[in-house]
Formats: structure tokens, sequence, C-alpha cells
């Protein structure tokens, strides 16, 4: 019967040791997966975030973490003056209270318009349909006025009859002659 315990006892120590090796291979994995999924993304934030407060130039519109909007009169080291309202009251805050730069966010939104239509100019000119801008400018008037009068002739069709048919009937052929013409 004392033979039986030590080999036991290595059998338990044995097992013992690979649920060990198990269970720090899950923490570390469980870290890891932490660290991907929350920690770094956040730090990428706070990140841009500070790049935004620290390119806050005088003239900029910006909103504060309070909601208060204004425009950068003062830019100091860690410290803005903005002026608020009609009456151009001024304000003393700090950088870090700055939750939005509306006009960067305005220059951004421009930029990816900008960058919508050149992809959508670029592609009418491989495929040979446009010569030149106003004819890529005409071809979106014209699909716009398409666009219209489906709509129009779907809110004619479920109205049948009546003046207001008769009034979105009018409205429709006002703006598809004045698209087109």
């Amino acid at each position: 019967m004392f033979t039986l315990f030590p080999l036991e006892a290595t059998s338990t120590q044995s097992a013992g040791s690979g649920s060990m090796i198990y269970t720090i291979l899950l923490m570390v994995a469980l870290f890891a997966g932490m660290y991907f999924l929350m920690i770094r993304p956040q730090k990428k934030q706070q990140k841009k975030e500070q790049e935004m407060r620290d390119s806050t130039q005088v003239g900029d519109e910006i909103t504060t973490i309070g909601g208060i909007m204004g425009r950068v009169v003062t830019v100091k080291e860690d410290s803005l003056i903005i002026e608020t309202g009609a009456d151009r009251n001024k304000m003393k805050i700090a950088r870090w209270a700055i939750q939005v730069n509306n006009t960067a966010s305005e220059k951004l939104q421009a930029e990816r318009e900008a960058a919508k239509q050149a992809a959508t100019f670029e592609l009418a000119c491989q495929n040979g349909e446009v010569l030149n801008r106003a004819q890529a400018k005409e071809k979106a008037a014209q699909e716009a006025a398409e666009a219209a009068k489906l709509c129009f002739e779907e809110v004619k069709s479920h109205i049948k009859g009546g003046a207001v048919g008769t009034i979105f009937h009018s409205i429709g052929q006002m703006t598809i002659s004045r698209n087109t013409g």
C-alpha cells in the first residue's frame, strides 16, 4: 500500500503542471486579447484627440467638453482664449477641454467630398463617357432629374387623381423642366 502513494503523487504532479501551463497560456491569451480589443484602440483615439488639440490654431471654431462653442482668439501652450456668441464674450479654457475642432471637421468633410467627386470623374473618364467637367456636371444633373422624375411618378401612382395628385404632377413637371432646360 505504501508503494501506491508515490506513484499517485507523481501522476498528480504531472497532471497539475500540465494544467498549470494551460492556465498560464490562457491568462496570457486573455491579456493579449484585452490589449488588442480595448487598450490599443483607446490609445489610438487618445493620440488622435491630442493631435487635434495640438493642431488648433487661431480662427478655428471649436466645441468644448462642456458644449460651449466658440472661435479661438489666442493660443498658448496649455490654454486657449475663445470668443463665444454674438457679443464676443471671451473665455480662457484649457487645451484638454477641446472636444471637437469644427473647422478641421469641415475641412475633412470638404476633402472627402472633393475626393469622391474626383473619383467619380476619373471613373467616368476611364469609361470614355465624359470629356470634361462641364459634361460630368451635366450628366449628374440629368441623373438627378431622372431620379426625381421616377420619385414623382411613384408618388403620382400612389395618389390617384384629386387635387393632391395634380399638385404633385405640376411640381414634378416644373422640377424636371428646370433641371433639363
